[in-house]
């Protein structure tokens, strides 16, 4: 009997530890993508006007380019995973935006704002939704753990962009 009741109270135990946690999923995810977002800001803040059209090497993206992939992405992952529309449609950004300082910088936070806003439409149950995702099923939550990566890879690459204009990156933001 005791064996029973010691499993009976572990098991309510780690699913209120779960309820718990699942409900500030949300702020959480939200808290984390308004960093990313302050932090992408200072990249741009960062690289001069004529930084903007930069290339290391011919085959590469530009820096404009580089962020605004990035912001194609946040469109896409936020509208995959919340099911609103994305404003661009099926347009690219990296294709349409003029790739200067103020139209880059403001293509890019926008993308930010409708991650953060179609996150915060989200209730915990819905970001424990499955969902296909590169051919396999993954809770929308870890989708957008895979956007967040794939913002942060894209703003990383621009560190050595900065470097290479002789501008020192901006320092971490944990």
């Amino acid at each position: 009997m005791k064996k029973l009741t010691l499993l009976f109270t572990f098991m309510v135990t780690v699913f209120a530890c779960a309820t718990v946690r699942a409900q500030v999923t949300t702020d959480q995810i939200v808290t984390e993508w308004q960093r990313a977002k302050n932090f992408t800001k200072t990249y741009l803040d960062a690289m001069p006007d004529d930084g903007y059209s930069f290339k290391p090497t011919p085959e590469m993206r530009s820096f404009a380019g580089q962020m605004l992939h990035l912001t194609d992405a946040n469109y896409f992952f936020a509208s995959s995973v919340s099911g609103k529309a994305s404003p661009l449609g099926k347009t690219s950004a990296e294709k349409t935006v003029e790739q200067t300082k103020a139209a880059t910088t403001k293509a890019v936070m926008d993308s930010y704002d409708f991650v953060i806003s179609s996150i915060q439409g989200m209730t915990p149950a819905q970001l424990q939704e499955g969902m296909k995702f590169g051919g396999k099923d993954l809770p929308k939550a870890i989708v957008l753990g895979k956007a967040f990566e794939h913002q942060t890879h894209h703003r990383g690459q621009t560190t050595v962009y900065l470097r290479l204009k002789g501008v020192t990156p901006p320092p971490e933001m944990l």
